[in-house]
């Protein structure tokens, strides 16, 4: 894997031309997949700080923040000083080419800055806006800012995630609004650019931490509706289906997806409990999800007479959906991470050979993947602006009057190289 400068792009999305005006996460995760899917992403960072998850320290890398370059791989990246008449001309020249431009501030920044879409438009009719905010961009909580934990909170699965009713609110581990919302930007970048193909035309693309967390809900709000009555935290068990949550082991726990009746009756040939299948607590799955306490109990008592490994392979080796718990850690060295090549190496500019995740999926026809680590503060600003038709003159005195930014890398362009590069 090289650097983003000479790699060849491939995937569905090649010749797609994104513009990342985004920090942190939301927005970074929509620039990331579509970069996986082969657009060329071009990241637009502030000159002097960049984006801020670059002082998400610890831990870092050679003085690089690992919280960034999980977010920005497969990206070019540009230091623009966008307070700077001459900051502006370069992004709006960047923009009037662009296929998408994705934005996550805060509701009124873009318009400020000259940047909203009614006014890119004029200029750009194709230009597909994708923009991700806390609650969206209409309603009457548009203008509030958006962060993981508050989305989580209201869009209720802070409500249903915990051991149980009655003990201290519990988010789920991952900032799973923050990364949704950003696979949902990326999905809907990509149904309007098919539409655009057709069209020409491009259109807004809104959406919200606040929906990522609500589109979670799909279980919880169908019982809710059906009953009225909203669910509470049941640790790893399911609403709908019994067993299928943890189960104690004699040395930890085993995940058991025994969720339909086939499942169920075969599971018990496997820990030998046929009494189990005539216990009038436990018969249809309606029964095991009133006596669920009474259920976890009874196979408790088989389960922990064997390990977690050999549960694993019995279960398995019958059709049963079982797994263990793992860490990270653990997971990064699974054979199957391994082998859907989930956890892969780039070449950083500082670090050298580092692992990253890899690309969750997979195109046969049109494969993209990861290609290279994410840049440096301004490792392409003189790259991009040589393909934009800026002369070296132009970009060193760009620079002096610091309207952008660059840092120099073994690889890349300076400002006497010729402005021959092409866009890939």
């Amino acid at each position: 894997m090289d650097s983003a400068a000479n790699i060849e792009r491939t995937g569905p999305l090649k010749g797609m031309r994104v513009i990342e005006l985004a920090h942190i996460m939301a927005g970074p995760v929509c620039g990331l997949m579509l970069a996986d899917m082969g657009a060329d992403v071009i990241k637009v960072e502030k000159t002097g700080t960049g984006d801020d998850s670059r002082r998400f320290l610890p831990p870092e890398m050679e003085g690089e923040s690992a919280a960034y370059m999980m977010m920005n791989r497969n990206k070019r990246g540009v230091a623009l000083d966008l307070k700077s008449e001459e900051g502006r001309a370069v992004l709006l020249r960047l923009l009037k080419d662009a296929d998408v431009v994705i934005e996550n501030y805060r509701h009124d920044t873009m318009q400020r800055l000259g940047l909203d879409y009614d006014s890119l438009k004029q200029m750009n009719p194709g230009l597909i806006y994708c923009e991700i905010s806390g609650f969206g961009r209409t309603g009457p909580y548009r203008e509030r800012g958006g962060f993981d934990l508050i989305a989580q909170g209201m869009s209720g699965l802070m409500s249903v995630t915990g051991e149980s009713p009655g003990r201290a609110p519990v988010k789920v581990g991952p900032p799973v609004t923050d990364i949704t919302a950003g696979i949902l930007g990326a999905m809907g970048v990509s149904a309007a650019y098919a539409s655009k193909l057709q069209t020409g035309v491009g259109q807004r693309v809104d959406t919200s931490l606040f929906e990522a967390g609500i589109t979670h809900t799909f279980w919880q709000s169908a019982i809710t509706f059906a009953t009225g009555e909203p669910p509470e935290p049941m640790g790893s068990a399911h609403p709908l289906n019994a067993p299928y949550q943890s189960i104690a082991t004699s040395d930890g726990w085993v995940n058991v997806g025994a969720a339909n009746q086939a499942n169920w009756l075969r599971m018990l040939d496997v820990i030998d409990a046929p009494q189990m299948a005539e216990d009038q607590r436990f018969v249809t799955n309606q029964d095991r999800l009133a006596n669920r306490v009474e259920l976890v109990g009874e196979l408790e008592i088989v389960f922990t007479t064997k390990s977690t490994q050999t549960w694993v392979r019995l279960l398995n080796d019958a059709g049963i959906p079982a797994g263990p718990i793992l860490d990270i850690a653990q997971m990064h060295e699974d054979p199957q991470t391994q082998a859907r090549e989930m956890v892969t190496e780039v070449e950083h500019p500082r670090v050298g050979r580092m692992k990253t995740l890899g690309a969750p999926v997979k195109f046969h026809g049109t494969p993209g993947g990861v290609k290279c680590s994410a840049p440096l503060l301004g490792q392409h600003t003189i790259e991009v602006l040589s393909e934009l038709g800026y002369s070296a003159t132009d970009i060193s005195r760009l620079i002096s009057e610091g309207a952008v930014g660059h840092t120099l890398t073994d690889t890349d362009y300076s400002p006497s190289a010729s402005n021959s590069s092409q866009r890939t």
